[in-house]
């Protein structure tokens, strides 16, 4: 059996996020359905991450196994024809068989953008912020914090499944995009559910002066979801890289 990566973006306007879900399209169920076309057989995917519903990919990996050789080119075609306008494949690449796209990733990247404009043409890919722009600044110190912590439990949802809240940050800066619109970038060698969205509310709150530094680090120490900022809609996030040891790929 060969196993394969998929590279593929997707705008998660109309989707109930990556995963499959018994009522609602899902992109992973997507994918799914055209694979399973283009090679005449039922083909499960995997993907490297859960994205929310209404979240996006510019940049995101799935894997496949099959177990016979493929013209790579010749897939990556006919799956950018069957697939819907909102997602495209860039790329499939051959990996070793123990590969594998979610345990395998190193490092995940993610950006949020958001904005004081309004923006009719951008409404489904940044979040609007009423008022005065926040401090930038602040929201800069404090997300250099992060970097100093390893149990993100207050910026976790409740009652996951996962068996650790630890995750290792690597970046998290504030950069402005435009005069008056700002993206967020963070990267971390894994994420939990709704992490990077209620670290921009929580952000936010201390760029608005809701919360000192002192405050923002209390609420991660306190480890309790309900001390965070309220998070932000999914609509303004991306994830935007996943990286794997080079030592996965047989090309």
């Amino acid at each position: 059996m060969r196993r394969y990566f998929i590279y593929l973006a997707y705008d998660g306007t109309n989707y109930h996020g990556w995963q499959v879900q018994p009522n609602g399209v899902s992109v992973q169920g997507t994918l799914m359905k055209a694979l399973s076309t283009c090679l005449r057989r039922e083909i499960e995917v995997t993907g490297a991450g859960r994205t929310d519903a209404g979240v996006h990919a510019s940049l995101t990996v799935a894997h496949f196994d099959y177990d016979e050789p493929l013209c790579l080119q010749g897939l990556t075609d006919k799956l950018n024809r069957l697939l819907p306008s909102d997602i495209s494949v860039y790329k499939v690449v051959p990996v070793k068989a123990e590969a594998h796209a979610r345990f395998d990733a190193t490092s995940r990247t993610y950006k949020y953008y958001v904005t004081t404009a309004k923006k009719p043409f951008r409404r489904n890919y940044v979040c609007r912020l009423m008022g005065q722009a926040p401090d930038v600044e602040k929201m800069n110190e404090a997300a250099r914090l992060l970097l100093n912590y390893t149990d993100f439990t207050s910026f976790s949802k409740l009652h996951t499944d996962v068996r650790t809240n630890n995750c290792r940050i690597m970046q998290a800066v504030w950069t402005q995009a435009e005069e008056d619109e700002w993206v967020f970038t963070i990267q971390a060698n894994r994420f939990l559910r709704n992490m990077v969205r209620a670290i921009v509310g929580t952000l936010l709150d201390v760029g608005r002066g809701k919360l000192s530094l002192e405050d923002f680090c209390r609420v991660i120490e306190q480890k309790d979801r309900c001390k965070a900022g309220s998070s932000v809609p999914g609509n303004a996030l991306f994830l935007v890289d996943v990286t794997y040891p080079d030592a996965l790929f047989l090309v």
